[in-house]
Order: structure tokens, then sequence, then C-alpha cells
């Protein structure tokens, strides 16, 4: 495996009263992103700012076609986006020490930081179902195509790795430039990915090998 330099397409922000990027999902047209009291809606064409529920909202985010999930602190809740109102609330399995939330194959996929575990968890009930080893601080999980990839930050380096979702191994690695880190992770599916930009503020689109 070689690795690659990012390459970054466009960035978003600062934006008001946000100090910093906690999770980030798509939902097919809008990235959502956490930001501590709300999660907000941007058009990634046009940049802005366009929806937000106001929710707990301090680390990971993912969307599983009608419903937003959204960490914080110790627990993972389930929201309609549309009215903002919260329909379950389960356990994240970090307790507190989460960082990356997707949505695949009917499950939850959560970050644990600084244990640099991926679990695989029931969204029904919050029960772990398997766990994924990593060898750095897991910051953003998403899925694209089948293939399993997370975010890393670790001694003033973040890199966007895909990883073999069997056994943990890095099959691809983005390493990001000096001094830029991801918190938080999702693709639109084709050659972009949102990455977080931690107490930047900011959002960044990074292109997605083909």
């Amino acid at each position: 495996m070689k690795p690659r330099t990012a390459e970054i397409l466009r960035e978003f922000g600062p934006f008001p009263e946000v100090d910093a990027v906690h999770g980030v999902g798509f939902d097919g047209r809008r990235v959502w992103f956490a930001s501590g009291d709300r999660v907000n809606a941007l058009d990634p064409d046009s940049g802005e700012i366009v929806d937000a529920v106001e929710v707990p909202a301090h680390a990971g985010t993912t969307f599983d076609g009608a419903h937003l999930f959204q960490i914080a602190e110790a627990v993972i809740r389930k929201i309609d986006p549309r009215t903002g109102k919260v329909l379950a609330t389960i356990p994240a399995p970090g307790g507190g020490g989460d960082s990356g939330l997707a949505w695949a194959e009917g499950s939850l996929w959560v970050g644990q930081y600084r244990e640099r575990k991926i679990h695989q968890v029931d969204p029904d009930t919050g029960a772990i179902l398997r766990t994924i080893d990593s060898d750095r601080f897991v910051t953003g999980v998403t899925w694209i195509d089948g293939e399993l990839w997370h975010a890393t930050s670790q001694a003033d380096a973040s890199d966007i790795r895909r990883i073999d979702h069997r056994s943990g191994a890095v099959l691809d690695r983005i390493d990001m430039p000096a001094g830029i880190g991801v918190s938080g992770l999702d693709s639109d599916g084709g050659g972009r990915f949102f990455c977080g930009g931690g107490t930047s503020g900011k959002l960044r689109v990074v292109r997605r090998p083909a």
C-alpha cells in the first residue's frame, strides 16, 4: 500500500456561532454537522447552512435514509430531521469516549476514540455486535459501496483510511496535510469525502480515490 496525499477540493466555514465541528453525515442532499448544541444542515453546492436541529451534538453524526443519529456525551439519539423530535435513545458503546458514527447494513458503526476501536452496534438496543481494532485514534467512520473507511488523528497527524472490515488491516490511506485534522467523516457515495475540521470550525471536501 502506498499512502496518498489528500487533495482538498473545497473548504466551508468557519461558520458564525460554530466553535467546532464534531461529527459529519450526508443525507443525499445536505451535509449535517454537529456543533455542540445543534446539528446543522449545509448545502454542499452553495456552502450555506439551510437548516438546523437543536439537540446536543458532541460527536458522530449519521443518516439512515430517514433519521439522523447523533452522539452526545454517553448516548446516541435517533432524531426526525423534519421535526427535530428525538424518537429514541440508546447507550453509546464508549460511554462518552465515542468519536465517529456511520449507518450501514442495518447497523450503527461507532468509533471509540482513545481505545482505537470501531464497534458494530444494534440501533435498537445499543448492544455491541462486534468490534474492529485500529492502530490509531478513531475520529470518524463511514461505509461506501461496501467498504469501511475511518479517519484518524494522533501525534499531530491525521489520515483517512480504508480497512478490511474483518481484520482491520489498512488497505488504502490518504494522509491529510500537516496541521489539518479530521473530526467526523462521510461521503457523497461518489468522489467526495466530507470531513469535519474540529476546532477550526471548518468542513472540508477531500477527493475520494477512484
